[in-house]
Order: structure tokens, then sequence, then C-alpha cells
């Protein structure tokens, strides 16, 4: 098996995302406080960029750091020069398991308000989204190692309890990590404290709003990417 130059894999990972964002490599060295000719060096793969300057180039190019090392694990160098997203851009962030088309509709509001580019799955009941999370039934042939990185869960579902499906969430080794936030209409709800027993890591107000949103960014520890919005599906 060819030995893999993974400096030399890493950048062109950085080139391809570059260009495919209509960065010059200039734009990029702004934007991530490096040096041009420092990007220049890693995108050719003569540099061994430490992790402080590999974080800076993910968030300069909007994605997780994750994304961009599944990436070059994942997509034949071959591919890597034509500009096309690899398997690690179709992989969905975040799941939104909320009935309510209205509650939806202004969640999808906030993230393209945010300008967020984060992959969005919307499913409206919890057998599905459990399906969906383990891959079973409907969506038997989804990966299981393309979790979503975020869930975003509705208390109030048509077919089960809000709670039974953060209890399965978290009661799987597999899917224990996801971080969820719940999302409640009642501003004292009694079941917040269930929530947090069980693992979520906040229980908040739907729909949400900037200012709640602005809250809980951070908590998750998430990389939240910026430039044009991509939602699925329309609603």
């Amino acid at each position: 098996m060819e030995k893999m130059d993974l400096k030399k894999m890493f950048g062109a990972e950085v080139k391809r995302r570059r260009n495919h964002l209509g960065f010059s490599q200039e734009k990029l060295a702004e934007r991530a406080s490096l040096h041009r000719t420092y990007i220049s060096d890693v995108e050719a793969g003569k540099r061994n960029p430490s992790l402080a300057s590999i974080q800076r180039l993910a968030t300069a190019l909007g994605t997780p750091i994750s994304a961009v090392f599944c990436a070059t694990e994942a997509v034949p160098a071959r591919h890597q020069s034509t500009g096309q997203l690899g398997i690690a851009d179709r992989v969905v962030n975040i799941l939104l398991i909320d009935d309510d088309p209205k509650a939806s509709r202004l969640t999808l509001a906030i993230f393209q308000k945010f300008k967020l580019t984060n992959r969005l799955q919307v499913i409206r009941d919890g057998a599905e989204a459990l399906d969906y999370i383990f891959c079973r039934g409907a969506h038997l042939k989804r990966p299981i190692k393309d979790q979503p990185q975020v869930v975003l869960l509705d208390l109030e579902l048509p077919d089960m309890q809000g709670l039974e499906v953060l209890r399965q969430i978290k009661a799987h080794p597999r899917t224990r990590m996801i971080p969820v936030v719940v999302l409640t209409p009642l501003r004292k709800d009694p079941h917040c404290r269930e929530t947090a027993r069980l693992g979520a890591e906040d229980c908040i107000v739907k729909p949400l709003n900037f200012h709640s949103f602005s809250q809980i960014m951070p908590k998750l520890g998430f990389a939240w990417t910026l430039h044009k919005s991509e939602v699925r599906p329309s609603l």
C-alpha cells in the first residue's frame, strides 16, 4: 500500500476548501491570522502545522477540524482538486427533532440569520429520529459513524415523549456523547430537571431566538460554520 503523506493530504484538503469558497491565499491568511507564505507552505505539504494553526485554518474555512481530517481519509487524491465537496461535507451536523412546522421554520430562520452552513436534518417524530440515530428501519443504510454533532429535541412529540428519545440516546455507549439541547414551549417546564439528569446539555424555550441561540452555541463546543445557508429539507 502506498504510504500516505498526511501533510500533503491535509494541504490539498485546505486548498480544495479554500478554492470552493472562492478565497485567495491572502484572504484565508487574513481570516486565519496567519502569514500568506505559511498558507502556501501548508497547501504544498511543506509545513507540519501546529494544533493551534489547524484550529485557525478550520475556523477560517468554516468547518470543524474533524471534517478536514475525515475528508483527507475519505476522499481519494484524484478528487481533491476538483472542487467537489467530499464525504465529510455531506454529514449532517445538526438533527432537529420537532413536529411543529412553524417552530421548525423559526429555528431555520435563526440559522439563516446567523449565516450558518451546518447541515441540518429535520425529523418530525421520535421513532423515526431514533431510527435515524441508530441506523435502522428506513435509515438502515446510513453509516453509523456519521452521527449528528448536535441534537435539538422537542419535548412534546406526537408518538413518544422527548424524554424517552433523550433516554435512549444517552443510554447507548455509541450515542451518549452526542450533545442534546431540549426544546420546550414552557418557560418553567418541570421536566427540565429530568432532562439534565438524563444528560441533556440544556433545556431552552422554543422557538429559538437570537438570545437563546447565542447562549447555547459556546456550551456545545461545536464548530458552527459561517458562509451561506444550506438547510435540508425545505419546509
